[in-house]
């Protein structure tokens, strides 16, 4: 399983990439492969507050449905219009394939989410 190190995690499996004041977020490599074969991405909108844990968007495969939560609050500034068309990009390279871009509200929500070690052994007590 692939969990790359510069970024946070949550529990419900998204990630976070922070530049600056702007997180990219996505679903975790763990996530695709329990999903299965993404069908469709439900996006947040464009200009919508979002707070940490919060739902914004949904995400279905062949096996279920499944929330995309925010792993920290902010407003919703971009969106990745290419899983709108192509939802599959997400099981092909979870990582490189973010779902969207949140202006953070603050910093604080980060202190919350999981390294990547942390990550890596909260998923082995899962399986």
């Amino acid at each position: 399983m692939n969990i790359p190190k510069k970024l946070l995690y949550t529990s419900e499996h998204e990630w976070i990439k922070v530049d600056g004041e702007r997180g990219h977020i996505g679903i975790t490599d763990y996530a695709q492969h329990h999903l299965g074969d993404i069908v469709f991405v439900e996006l947040p909108e464009i200009g919508e507050e979002v707070a940490m844990g919060e739902s914004m968007g949904v995400i279905e495969s062949v096996k279920a449905v499944a929330t995309l939560f925010s792993p920290a609050g902010g407003r919703v500034i971009e969106v990745n219009d290419e899983l709108e068309e192509a939802p599959e990009l997400l099981n092909e390279d979870p990582y490189g394939n973010w779902i969207a871009i949140v202006e953070l509200s603050t910093s604080d929500d980060l202190d919350k989410l999981m390294s990547a070690e942390e990550y890596t052994a909260f998923c082995a007590n899962l399986d």
